[in-house]
């Protein structure tokens, strides 16, 4: 499982970082399937979570099960967080990227980017990456 993990976040991390990005207005359609992701996971729900996926994400899990443990092992500040932000809309490379800030229990952030996938009209996950915290200037 953690390489899978490993292997999907360096996948996401190299599409994001060698493209130009165009930052977009906020889509409250994107901000609402990653909430009611978030909403499904924090009543450890994964049967609901797993249907914010897209086809793609949900044949590589197979089951909401699975699909529920990788995200309690590799993204527990996604699993329980303590506060949600939503950041950037950003189009790189023809996808469409929606940061996420995260506040975990302990009180740390984590930046997260989620690469949205439009099917049959509505908003899709296909992915999230974690992302280094931006440097604070003194």
């Amino acid at each position: 499982m953690r390489k899978l993990i490993a292997g999907l976040t360096l996948a996401l991390s190299m599409t994001g970082t060698l493209w130009a990005q165009e930052v977009l207005a906020p889509e409250p359609a994107i901000e609402n399937t990653i909430q009611s992701q978030i909403d499904a996971f924090l009543q450890d729900d994964f049967e609901t979570a797993f249907t914010f996926a897209s086809p793609n994400l949900r044949t590589m899990f197979g089951t909401p099960e699975n699909f529920g443990a990788m995200v309690q092992q590799g993204y527990p500040m996604v699993w329980r967080p303590e506060s949600v932000t939503f950041g950037d809309l950003r189009a790189i490379a023809g996808g469409l990227y929606q940061t996420v800030i995260v506040s975990d229990a302990a009180g740390n952030l984590h930046y997260l980017d989620y690469r949205m996938q439009q099917i049959d009209g509505e908003w899709r996950i296909a992915g999230v990456q974690i992302l280094q915290a931006p440097e604070l200037a003194a």
